[in-house]
């Protein structure tokens, strides 16, 4: 009877949620929403129940429909979307499965166990438990006593343990603890010494070590709240606020954005952060939008540090795979994160027991009025007339904020109406330290792997690397990649006094190792073309990436982080299109091994020319530490662009002005 009841109860709130999820007409990209995790939980659960089972729920995503299916919904919109379907990794019994669950038929399409290498997501709620195991245990009690320093003001944080070279088949942590006595600025007073390893399926200490004791950095001067600070560094000048009478001018219906001439979906993934979507800009001369960017996000950031010691070589870390961008989504604060005319969006991820969770303002979307010139040009060959004319360089900012750990990063993706795409990242926050008995740099006779910058307090060398996942679909699916190598021509012709001139020689990628591309070896534009459709003139419609840093790894390409990391070994590389592979480092990063990342991908070396391809840029920043850098990060900012090439007949700039601008006195409409 009792089992009978249970079955009714769930049958009816099955069909509630159901009703709540089929009452709104989603877009097939839209993220999934609170009822749909509830649902989606609630589906899992019956299949293993909690009682009998311990399940958690490492990842809970859209499992986005094919490309095909997208672009027949799209041709039709007020056709029936395709069905909406979830992608789960769980952990069940000590194993990884991967489910896909669909919320039109309220079924389970699939569960399979994963059996190769590395761990899925780490998640909030697993390691807020593991930093309150140290609190009870006395091997750690006794090391904080042995030390001087007040237990209840010691707190702990967690760190990835990568690979190097052993076989491993416990999915651990380790836990790091810092001395917040005095400060609030944790990260720069570490406790040294002490390293403890989690079992986070056990949730128990299995490893602890007490290896050296070195003195805590002093909290003097790194005092970092504004409340707190005296004039006339704190509270902060209040900047001119934006004045927008008609409001904002862009529109949002659901997830899709409209603004000037740029159309695009907006969605939210608990590990990659923002996603944008069918990205398209409207075309006046050809009365239509048309396709640009398909789907775009960031797939991986590696953070290797540089210091080989016990306490410090295993921090490789990969801050999407293994910690989560949209997961470490934080809320933004009004007129500091984003400026007066902006509008905020929330979002939701599902914590371990499949619960949803908000995050509160977790996009800020706003009209950048920078004061930057897009155009301008002053004419004064004309006998007895001036003319001027400026464009400014408005244009639609997407705006979040990820702190993973002891960084925040700050990630922008801007549309301006010339039709580029500029993709900005930002790193701030507080500088990962280490705890030395140095006080002055004379006294160092050893390398330290960073910089001093304060008394025992030493800033180790590291790098970020960001992989952004592009599939770019320059008006149709069917694009090259070129390479337009600039090449030194010496002059033959003798009745010329030039010796040398340099010329474009394109070069079509026909494979995927045609296409991998460092940066700095050789001057390039690199520019992904559709190479069926042609302007005017005919050229080929492109877009091109202006890129950013050049930087790339300095690591061994046999150094266990570099194997993992692999995909930083170039600065581009350009795939086939496949659902499957989107995640640069791999859909198992924890603890992985480098057998299931781009860089492995790539190896097949499949054909790339009039397919339907995806370009992967990665930037990068070596970081060397300076004073300026302490106690608090100023940001660092980084990023690069997607601008139209041969793409438009007419110029945008001239034709297309984003509407309800401020007007500035000497700009002609």
């Amino acid at each position: 009877m009792a089992t009978t009841l249970k079955l009714i109860l769930f049958l009816l709130l099955s069909l509630y949620i159901l009703s709540l999820v089929s009452s709104h007409r989603h877009h097939p990209l839209d993220s999934l929403t609170p009822s749909e995790f509830t649902f989606v939980r609630t589906i899992v659960k019956k299949i293993y129940p909690s009682s009998k089972l311990n399940i958690t729920f490492q990842y809970i995503g859209l499992d986005e429909p094919d490309k095909p299916t997208i672009h027949s919904w799209l041709s039709n919109p007020k056709s029936k979307p395709p069905p909406r379907r979830a992608f789960v990794i769980a952990r069940l019994d000590k194993q990884s499965h991967e489910i896909i669950v669909d919320l039109s038929t309220r079924a389970i399409v699939s569960d399979k166990v994963y059996h190769g290498h590395g761990y899925p997501l780490l998640t909030f709620d697993e390691q807020d438990a593991a930093i309150e195991l140290p609190q009870t245990y006395e091997p750690y009690i006794e090391s904080i006593k042995k030390r001087g320093l007040n237990l209840s003001e010691v707190v702990c944080s967690t760190y990835t343990i990568g690979w190097f070279g052993e076989l491993k088949s416990k999915r651990v942590l380790k836990l790091l603890c810092f001395y917040i006595d005095g400060t609030v600025n944790l990260y720069v007073r570490p406790v040294e010494g002490i390293t403890l390893v989690v079992d986070l399926d056990e949730m128990k200490i299995v490893e602890y070590n007490d290896r050296l004791i070195v003195p805590v950095p002093k909290a003097e001067g790194t005092e970092y709240r504004e409340s707190k600070q005296k004039p006339p560094f704190g509270p902060h000048l209040n900047g001119a606020d934006l004045v927008q009478p008609d409001g904002p001018g862009f529109k949002i219906d659901g997830h899709t954005v409209s603004w000037a001439n740029w159309k695009f979906h907006l969605g939210f993934d608990v590990r990659a952060g923002p996603i944008i979507s069918l990205a398209s800009i409207y075309d006046l001369e050809k009365q239509k939008y048309r396709q640009v960017l398909y789907r775009g996000f960031i797939s991986e950031l590696f953070v290797p540090y540089m210091d080989p010691t016990e306490e410090w070589y295993y921090k490789t870390f990969f801050d999407s795979g293994e910690f989560g961008f949209g997961q470490s989504t934080v809320s933004l604060k009004p007129l500091a994160d984003c400026p007066a005319n902006a509008v905020f969006l929330d979002a939701y991820y599902a914590s371990s027991d499949g619960t949803p969770v908000k995050i509160s303002n977790a996009f800020c979307i706003f009209e950048n009025h920078a004061g930057n010139i897009m155009w301008r040009h002053t004419e004064s060959g004309i006998p007895q007339e001036v003319i001027t004319e400026v464009r400014p360089d408005v244009s639609l900012v997407v705006r979040m904020v990820a702190t993973v750990g002891n960084y925040d990063y700050i990630i922008d993706w801007e549309f301006k109406p010339s039709g580029s795409i500029k993709l900005g990242i930002g790193l701030t926050g507080i500088l990962e330290v280490k705890g030395v008995e140095y006080t002055h740099i004379d006294q160092i006779k050893e390398n330290v792997y960073g910089t001093l910058l304060a008394e025992n307090t030493i800033g180790v060398y590291h790098d970020h690397f960001l992989t952004y996942y592009l599939d770019l679909d320059v008006d149709g699916e069917d694009n090259s990649f070129v390479k337009n190598n600039l090449e030194t021509i010496k002059v033959t012709d003798h009745s010329s006094p030039r010796k040398s001139y340099w010329t474009v020689v394109s070069e079509t990628a026909k494979t995927e190792s045609d296409a991998r591309i460092q940066f700095g070896l050789k001057p390039a534009e690199l520019v992904v073309v559709n190479p069926n459709k042609k302007t005017k003139v005919g050229n080929n419609f492109g877009y091109r990436l202006i890129p950013g840093s050049a930087t790339r790894s300095l690591l061994s390409y046999n150094d266990y982080p570099q194997i993992r990391g692999a995909f930083t070994n170039n600065n581009v590389w350009v795939t086939p299109y496949n659902k499957s592979e989107k995640w640069a480092g791999g859909l198992f990063v924890d603890q992985s091994q480098g057998d299931d990342t781009l860089a492995v991908w790539s190896l097949r070396n499949r054909k790339i020319e009039n397919k339907d391809i995806v370009l992967w840029h990665t930037i990068g920043f070596h970081h060397v530490p300076c004073q300026e850098d302490f106690p608090v990060m100023p940001t660092l900012s980084g990023g690069f662009e997607l601008r139209p090439t041969n793409f438009f007949d007419g110029n945008p700039v001239l034709k297309t002005r984003p509407p309800n601008l401020v007007h500035w006195p000497n700009c002609t409409n």
